[in-house]
């Protein structure tokens, strides 16, 4: 397998779910910034020319949630997912796409503007109350919970974590106890620690 990786994007990820594998791979450092995912080659494996890309034998995978319940599938012996057609799985595929499409987006706006120069980072009353709704939902299914889905920790937790901990570094998650703990205890798991090794 080969992972085409860039440090501190998405792609953290799908290196995140190789290292709690333990399988070997490939890693190749690509730098946007250079121009490396703009050539014709790389197009050829992710028309969007972003990272990840995942290159697994006759398939290649772009998109970080979509290579994560890929591996985690492949390798069904790691219980990195739970069962095809269990209610578990329902809320499996639910959770990942929760994290990617309602929480990744509004952590973002907040990513953005803390980005923008000083004396433009007037905060939009709106997205702190649409960041603290979202937030509570998901502090609200972790309640008594360790892990988003079942009682193991699955790439569900991986996605979840790593969005999370973005939310954590811009200091979103005050006031919620219950993420920053979720937050802490996955990213010092060793597999986080051999995923953002340089």
């Amino acid at each position: 397998m080969k992972l085409y990786f860039t440090p501190r994007t998405r792609a953290t990820r799908a290196r995140w779910l190789l290292e709690e594998l333990g399988v070997p791979y490939e890693l190749v450092k690509v730098e946007p910034s250079k121009g490396d995912t703009s050539t014709p080659e790389y197009l050829a494996l992710n028309p969007f020319g972003q990272v990840p890309t995942l290159v697994d034998g006759d398939v290649t995978l772009f998109e970080s949630s979509a290579i994560c319940m890929h591996l985690a599938d492949r390798f069904p012996e790691h219980h990195l997912a739970p069962p095809v057609g269990s209610a578990e799985r329902a809320a499996y595929y639910q959770w990942i796409a929760v994290a990617e499409d309602t929480v990744e987006p509004v952590v973002l706006d907040f990513f953005r503007h803390a980005r923008l120069p000083e004396g433009q980072q007037a905060e939009a009353p709106l997205s702190r109350q649409r960041l603290n709704a979202v937030l509570a939902v998901v502090d609200s299914r972790l309640d008594g919970r360790e892990f988003l889905v079942g009682a193991h920790f699955t790439a569900a937790d991986v996605v979840m974590a790593s969005i999370l901990h973005l939310a954590h570094t811009l200091k979103l998650l005050e006031g919620h106890p219950r993420l920053v703990d979720y937050v802490t205890r996955h990213t010092q798991r060793p597999a986080v620690r051999r995923a953002v090794t340089p």
